[in-house]
């Protein structure tokens, strides 16, 4: 036990007997150190008293009744306090949002109420995490638990269409099984509320069941204070008393992701809260803040409190199996971004303008899947969007001390079953899955900010064909030629594109390749997919090298192969070469040779999603 959590001082609050009225009388707990009671001296038959918020923000006394241990219930040595409460909880059931209530039994703190019997139950069973479970909480340090709950946690097997990117394949597996509200009758930790303001119920039904796979119940609700700034807010000193909510917040500002639960424990500094995990996530940087109770929804079904994040007034610290510790006045490091969207017109003149701002959780895991969803909402409840809309997205991110990434792409609606701000949410989640993907190092983000253009019809075209004016060229020479592209609906487009052939080029046959931008984005994604031990410098030199979508590439290919290692891109190598290098290599630094080498001539934009390809053959004499 972390003695500086647990000093054997006997509070004045004694629970009386007599029942409800009684406890009405009791004075609320306070921070400072309190007497425990360990869960070896519980004895079926004990009276005892928990707090928790039912509106507003003051905790009132509930009545609890002790049945007894569950043995080994909460893992090898870790029993369950099994109670029954009374009072007003007999009406609400045991409900999300009252994690952490403490308990009380002759003025002795016994634990956290922190798991439920069932949802369908008719009698508020609850059970308790004894506190000494949780004062072990503050023992742990960078130790990460091997069974965090991150979303790459959800079975993307279970997804029933196909979507790129992993990220968007597990939030639509997530909402795929058919039996994710499925419940057993069981002893299971009660749900966390998981509050999200700003966000359009598009958004919640779409992403919501990924939250619910990992323990979390999604719930509208709302964001008071200064929620845009991480700062602790004046008089953090006095804040989350014993039995107060409290709120680890994910995303802060005008949209806001919170999971709220009760304050158990305060010393004066650290407090514990919940008495089970939030994500289970380890050592974490989060904000923490201070909730407002609307109003408890009674339900034998899902009981859930309604309630707003308030003011920031620490951080959380630590997120394990019984229970979460955050510091009073600490201030978590979190991602600012900025994002800005413009609806045009058919006369490509902006219409209407919004702008985003909000700070995101920053975790390996939980922030490529943050960005993704927060980019989804900003787009979704658009008056301005339509079925053949197509979305133009321009943006950097910021890195402390590796310069920047800029990002660039254009998405419209394709034949699959996926609409495109679920299409450009999983692109813009993928960039930040590589970057907290990398195996070396953690970045750290200064900024994010991104303008998200959306344009009022289908905006895509196809390379149909294209013509040369002669096919035999000589080294230093410049041959015309013609493209023509398809588009979505009208005229087809004639382009006419002067290539320089460089001085040395080879002689013999070779094509011209006029592509999009995957064409030849392929094989370096490939490459640095295959590679294992990419830094981060690595990954966003990778970044930056992508090509946009918007444009059309046009290169000279040679039939002499191109060497791709982590960030690099050797063309045009000697056969003999490429060969020493592919014999001569570590074998756990893996090397991608392709046949031919593609060097880039020109890179034509356009307001069009590019697709496809078209090659030329030129005879160099």
């Amino acid at each position: 036990m972390n003695k500086r959590f647990a000093v054997p001082v006997l509070l004045a609050a004694v629970y009386l007997a007599a029942g409800p009225a009684a406890a009405a009388e009791l004075q609320r707990p306070k921070a400072g150190p309190v007497e425990i009671m360990k869960s070896s001296e519980i004895k079926p038959g004990m009276k005892g008293v928990a707090w928790t918020v039912f509106a507003g923000t003051e905790p009132e006394p509930i009545p609890v009744e002790i049945i007894g241990l569950l043995k080994n219930a909460w893992g090898p040595k870790q029993d369950i306090i099994l109670a029954k409460l009374g009072g007003k909880a007999e009406r609400t059931n045991v409900a999300g949002g009252m994690s952490g209530t403490p308990v009380y039994v002759d003025g002795k703190l016994i634990g956290a109420i922190a798991l439920r019997l069932s949802v369908f139950s008719p009698d508020a069973i609850c059970g308790i995490t004894p506190i000494e479970l949780m004062l072990e909480v503050a023992d742990f340090d960078k130790s990460v638990p091997p069974d965090a709950l991150t979303p790459d946690k959800v079975k993307a097997a279970q997804a029933r269409i196909p979507v790129p990117g992993n990220l968007l394949a597990q939030a639509v597996a997530a909402g795929a099984g058919g039996n994710w509200l499925e419940r057993r009758p069981v002893m299971v930790p009660i749900e966390t509320p998981l509050t999200f303001s700003g966000f359009h119920p598009v958004t919640l039904k779409t992403f919501g069941p990924l939250f619910e796979q990992l323990g979390a119940a999604v719930v509208q609700g709302g964001a008071a204070g200064n929620a845009g700034s991480t700062a602790p807010a004046p008089g953090w000193q006095n804040a989350l008393q014993p039995g107060d909510a409290v709120a680890g917040v994910l995303v802060s500002g005008d949209m806001t992701v919170s999971g709220l639960g009760t304050v158990t424990y305060n010393d004066g500094k650290r407090v514990l809260a919940f008495g089970h995990p939030f994500f289970n996530l380890g050592p974490v940087e989060m904000p923490m803040s201070k909730g407002e109770v609307l109003m408890v929804l009674s339900s034998k079904y899902q009981p859930n409190k309604f309630a707003n994040a308030t003011e920031i007034v620490g951080a959380l610290r630590q997120d394990r199996h019984s229970g979460i510790m955050g510091v009073l006045g600490a201030q978590a490091a979190t991602i600012p971004v900025h994002l800005k969207v413009r609806s045009f017109g058919l006369d490509d003149h902006i219409h209407k303008e919004k702008e985003f701002r909000f700070n995101v959780f920053v975790h390996q895991k939980w922030t490529p899947y943050l960005m993704m969803i927060t980019l989804f909402n900003s787009i979704a409840g658009l008056n301005d969007f339509a079925e053949e809309a197509t979305y133009r997205l321009s943006g950097k991110v910021e890195l402390d001390g590796q310069g920047q990434v800029s990002l660039s792409t254009m998405l419209t609606n394709t034949d699959m079953p996926v609409p495109a701000p679920m299409l450009l949410a999983g692109w813009w989640g993928d960039k930040f899955n590589r970057l907290f993907g990398n195996p070396v190092d953690t970045p750290r983000l200064r900024r994010v900010d991104a303008t998200i253009d959306l344009l009022p019809e289908r905006r895509v075209a196809t390379i149909e064909t294209a013509w040369i004016e002669n096919d035999e060229v000589e080294p230093g020479s410049e041959v015309s030629l013609k493209v023509f592209l398809q588009p979505w609906r009208g005229e087809r487009i004639e382009k006419n594109i002067k290539v320089r052939i460089p001085t040395g080029f080879p002689k013999g046959t070779h094509k011209i390749l006029l592509s999009d931008a995957a064409t030849l984005n392929r094989m370096q994604t490939v490459a640095g997919a295959m590679n294992r031990f990419l830094d981060l410098p690595q990954t966003v030199s990778l970044l930056n090298q992508e090509r946009a979508n918007n444009r059309l590439y046009v290169s000279l290919v040679e039939s002499r192969p191109t060497l791709y290692f982590e960030d690099k891109m050797l063309p045009s190598l000697p056969a003999s070469v490429a060969n020493v290098i592919q014999s001569g290599r570590n074998g756990n630094r893996r090397y991608l040779v392709w046949g031919e080498s593609a060097i880039e001539q020109a890179a034509i934009p356009f307001d069009l999603v590019i697709n496809g390809s078209y090659a030329l053959r030129i005879k160099v004499k």
